[in-house]
């Protein structure tokens, strides 16, 4: 399994003037130098591919499940996509999620994608000691996530920030322990080449050390 998934959480989705964005450019452009031609890179945009949530519908498709009824067309529609985005996700080993920070936390349509790739017996599951992650077998998350403010000064805001904490406790939660941040911080506050330039050598390191561990896979 050599396969990179880059998960696009922005709303601009390719628009180049978001910072997020930019720097995840960077990244990609050094890190397909670097890896080879075997490596199968694939990407979700969950701003404009089909992202479910959980609302009514997939609740009684679940429950319907669980008591092993027949869905409707449309409870079979949406489980089906979601089952997709979950096989998907499983069947890559590096990961490459692209953000920015809303109101201190992951944008709406992340949080739907999580709910989607966080299911029992799949990703994780229960044990009498506890959940206990399934994808322990060494993958890899990076990511990208540019704000306004900066959040690394041991300060109120970095109280406040739930998003860096929220994904690091899901991630690992699943079994995914190789997790990188590149923050470009500071957006509205400092010079934003200043920003974009420390991001993107950060993004440069970020792509040499995740090439060299697919050249160990291969």
């Amino acid at each position: 399994m050599n396969k990179t998934l880059i998960i696009n959480a922005h709303p601009k989705i390719d628009d180049n003037s978001s910072v997020s964005l930019q720097v995840f450019n960077h990244f990609l452009n050094a890190y397909k130098e670097l890896i080879p031609n075997s490596e199968e890179i694939e990407q979700i945009n969950l701003y404009s591919d089909a992202v479910p949530m959980i609302d009514k519908t997939v609740l009684s498709a679940w429950e319907k499940q669980g008591k092993g009824q027949d869905l409707t067309s449309q409870e079979q529609k949406i489980t089906e996509r979601m089952s997709k985005i979950l096989k998907q996700f499983k069947s890559a080993d590096t990961y490459v999620i692209i953000l920015p920070l809303h109101n201190f936390n992951i944008p709406s349509k992340l949080k739907d994608y999580m709910d989607n790739i966080l299911i029992a017996r799949e990703t994780f599951k229960y044990t009498e000691n506890g959940s206990v992650g399934l994808l322990k077998d060494g993958r890899r998350m990076l990511i990208i996530q540019a704000s306004g403010s900066i959040y690394t000064h041991d300060d109120w805001y970095t109280e406040v920030d739930y998003s860096q904490k929220y994904l690091k406790s899901m991630f690992n939660f699943i079994g995914i322990e190789d997790y990188q941040v590149i923050r470009a911080q500071g957006t509205a506050l400092l010079e934003p080449n200043e920003v974009l330039e420390k991001a993107y050598k950060e993004a440069e390191e970020a792509a040499s050390r995740l090439a060299a561990k697919e050249k160990i896979l291969i």
